[in-house]
C-alpha cells in the first residue's frame, strides 16, 4: 500500500499543477433528501460534488496544519434513488473531475421512506500494509472484502450504513511503515516533530507513539487511502465513533490511570492531535447538515483567517473536552426509517470518581435517556464501542472487580483491584455497575410503555472476539420487544491465541457460575439482566450486519479471507432471524 502523503515537507510547495485529492471521498450522512461528503485535498481550493440527478453543490476548504478539508452539504436530491456524483477542485467550472478514477463509477443511494435498512459494523482494524507478511500477522481485512462485496453486488444490497465503533487508528501501536516515518520525521525535526507551542515535549516513553496532529494525519491516510477501502467509503454512508487506541490504550478505565497519564509532559500534545484528529476525521461527518450548520467550534474554524488561529481553536477545545468532558459532546443520532441509531461516547465522558464510576458521567447520561424516550422508533439501537452484555463468566469477572476497587475487601484489595482493573482490560460496562443497571432501567422504561418498540439492540466492537447474545429484563417479560447484543470486533486486528482460550471459556456454565459466586461474595449485586450467547464466540477478522425490516431484525456475521487468488474476501459465518424473542434460559 502507498501512503496518501508521504513528504512531510509537502504543505510548503506551490509549484505543482491542478489541486488533488489526499485522501476521501467519504460519504458520510444520507437521508431521503440530502447526503453530506468530506473530503481531504493537497491545497486550498473550492470543492464541488456534481450529480447525475443535475444538483451540485460547492464549498471552499479550511486548512489546520497545512492540511485542507471540506465538507460538502448535497440538498434536494430524489428519495429513494441511485445517483453517481463526482467530485471537482477548483473554480474552473471547465475542471475535469478528480474523482471517480477514469472509467468508474461513484454512486451513492438516498433512503427511502419504508424501507429494509442495513448497518454493516465492527471495530479494531489495523492499517497495515496487504503484503504477505502482514496478511500472515494480521489477516485479512474484513473492509476490503466488504468493498468487494459492496462491488459485486446489486447497489440495492448495500448497508445502508457503515459504522465503525472504535479504534479506527492505533495511535500507540503504529504500522511499521508508519513508525518508520515517525522516527524519520522526528529525526529531522529535533524530536520535536509538529508540536504546538507550550503544549509539551515528547520522552521516550512516547517514542514509538502518534503524539500530533500530522503524525495522526498519518495514520488516516494509512487506513483510509487504501483503492478497495476508499471506495468502500465513497459509496456507502458511515458513521463512527473513537476508543482508546484512537487516544491511547486503556483511556479513562480508571482514576489512577488518568492521574499517571495526564501528569506526563506529552499528554497534553497527544489529547490535541488525538482530538483535533478525530474532530476533522470523523466527528464532522457523524453530524447531520443541520448540526453541522449550527455547530459553534465549526463554524469558528471555518470563520477563522488563519490555520494558526484554526489550530489554536482546535487545540483549545480539544484540552477542554479532555479537563471538561460535559464541555464536548462525541455521541450523536441517526435516524434510519423507524430505527433510531444513538451512537455513545463511552470514552470521554465517564466519571471515573470511585465513589460512583460511571460510563457516562450526568449530563451525557441524561442526554441519552432523553434521546432514548422522545422517539416513538420501532427499533432503538444503541452504539457503544465497549460490549453492554460481556460474555457471560467475564461479566461478573469485572463486577467483582469493581467491587473490590471500590473497597469491598479493604484498601489493599482496593490497590490490587485498580492494578488488576488496567492490567486485565477490566473496563466494560459490567465494571460501571451503575451505568449497567441504569442501562437497564431505561430498557425497562422503554419496554414499559403502551407501545414499546419491537427490539432494543446493542452493537459493539473492542474485545477483539464476536458474538450474539439475546437477553431478558430479570423478572419482567417482554414479549412484545426482542433484546439483544450483537459483538462484530475485529476488522483487522486478531486477538492472541491465548486469550481465545478465556473468552470460549466465559460462555461455559461451570465458569459463569464460579464467577457469578466471587461478585457474589465481593457484594456485587444480582444483574437486573440476563443473556447468554446463543452464537458464537467467534475470533477471525470479519464484518457483522443488522438488518430491520418491518417490526424483524437479523443478523449476517462475515468472516474475511484470502481466497486463492491472493485477494481478500468475505465468507458467510451465520445468518439468525432475532425476532423470536428472548432464549428460555439465560446463562446470567
Amino acid at each position: 500500500m502507498t501512503l496518501a502523503h508521504t513528504d512531510p515537507s509537502r504543505h510548503d510547495r506551490t509549484d505543482r499543477g491542478a489541486p488533488a485529492l489526499v485522501l476521501g471521498p467519504l460519504l458520510r450522512f444520507v437521508d431521503e433528501s440530502r447526503a453530506t461528503i468530506w473530503v481531504e485535498t493537497d491545497r486550498a481550493t473550492a470543492v464541488r460534488i456534481d450529480t447525475s440527478v443535475g444538483v451540485s453543490a460547492q464549498t471552499d476548504t479550511w486548512g489546520v496544519g497545512g492540511h485542507h478539508y471540506a465538507i460538502v452539504v448535497l440538498e434536494g436530491l430524489p428519495a429513494d434513488t441511485q445517483l453517481d456524483y463526482s467530485v471537482v477542485l477548483g473554480d474552473d467550472t471547465g475542471s475535469d473531475a478528480v474523482w471517480p478514477p477514469d472509467g468508474e463509477q461513484c454512486r451513492l443511494r438516498t433512503a427511502a421512506v419504508g424501507a429494509d435498512v442495513t448497518i454493516a459494523f465492527g471495530s479494531c482494524r489495523r492499517g497495515d500494509t496487504y503484503d504477505e507478511e502482514s496478511l500472515g500477522r494480521i489477516g485479512a481485512d474484513a473492509l476490503v472484502g466488504l468493498a468487494h462485496r459492496v462491488n459485486t453486488e446489486a447497489p440495492q444490497r448495500r448497508p445502508d450504513l457503515l459504522m465503525l465503533l472504535g479504534d479506527q487508528v492505533y495511535a500507540d501501536d503504529p504500522s511499521p511503515e508508519i513508525l518508520a516515518r515517525l522516527h524519520r520525521h522526528r529525526a529531522q525535526t529535533g524530536g520535536q516533530g509538529g508540536a504546538v507551542p507550550g503544549r509539551g515535549a515528547l520522552d521516550d516513553e512516547v517514542a514509538d507513539e502518534i503524539c500530533d496532529l500530522e503524525e495522526y494525519t498519518w495514520l488516516y491516510a494509512e487506513s483510509w487511502g487504501t483503492p478497495e477501502v476508499r471506495a468502500l467509503m465513497a459509496a456507502v454512508p458511515s458513521c463512527m465513533i473513537l476508543d482508546d487506541h484512537d487516544l491511547r490504550d486503556d483511556w479513562n478505565s480508571s482514576m489512577d490511570w488518568r492521574r499517571a497519564v495526564t501528569a506526563a509532559p506529552w499528554w497534553p500534545r497527544r489529547v490535541v492531535g488525538a482530538f483535533t484528529s478525530y474532530w476533522i476525521y470523523q466527528h464532522l461527518g457523524n453530524l447531520s447538515p443541520e448540526s453541522l450548520a449550527a455547530d459553534p467550534v465549526y463554524a469558528a474554524v471555518r470563520g477563522a483567517a488563519t490555520d494558526t488561529e484554526r489550530e489554536q481553536i482546535l487545540a483549545d477545545f480539544a484540552l477542554r473536552a479532555d479537563a471538561e468532558p460535559d464541555s464536548a459532546r462525541w455521541s450523536f443520532v441517526r435516524d434510519l426509517g423507524t430505527t433510531r441509531l444513538i451512537v455513545i461516547d463511552s470514552r470521554c465522558s465517564r466519571d471515573l470518581d470511585p465513589e460512583r464510576r460511571t460510563m457516562l458521567d450526568d449530563t451525557e447520561w441524561q442526554w441519552l435517556r432523553t434521546v432514548a424516550t422522545e422517539t416513538d422508533a420501532r427499533h432503538i439501537v444503541f452504539g457503544t464501542s465497549l460490549p453492554y452484555l460481556m460474555l457471560p463468566a467475564l461479566h461478573h469477572l469485572e463486577q467483582w472487580n469493581e467491587a473490590v476497587a471500590q473497597g469491598a475487601w479493604g484498601p489493599r484489595a482496593a490497590k490490587l483491584g485498580e492494578k488488576l482493573r488496567l492490567e486485565l482490560d477490566l473496563e466494560h460496562w459490567a465494571a460501571f455497575d451503575n451505568s449497567f443497571d441504569a442501562m437497564a432501567d431505561l430498557v425497562g422504561d422503554l419496554t414499559s410503555r403502551a407501545t414499546p418498540p419491537a427490539s432494543v439492540v446493542w452493537l459493539s466492537g473492542d474485545v477483539h472476539c464476536s458474538y450474539v447474545a439475546e437477553a431478558e429484563l430479570v423478572g419482567r417479560a417482554t414479549p412484545d420487544t426482542t433484546l439483544c447484543q450483537l459483538t462484530m470486533s475485529p476488522f483487522r486486528n486478531p486477538l492472541e491465541r491465548p486469550v481465545r482460550a478465556v473468552n470460549r471459556i466465559a460462555v461455559k456454565a461451570p465458569m459463569v457460575k464460579l464467577m457469578r459466586a466471587l461478585a457474589k461474595r465481593a457484594g456485587a449485586g444480582p444483574s437486573p439482566m440476563s443473556w447468554k450467547a446463543t452464537a458464537g464466540p467467534w475470533f477471525d477478522n470479519g464484518v457483522m450486519s443488522l438488518t430491520v425490516s418491518g417490526e424483524r431484525i437479523s443478523v449476517r456475521v462475515e468472516h474475511a479471507f484470502v481466497d486463492d487468488d491472493g485477494a481478500q474476501r468475505l465468507s458467510q459465518t451465520h445468518v439468525a432471524d432475532l425476532t423470536a424473542g428472548p432464549p428460555s434460559s439465560a446463562a446470567q
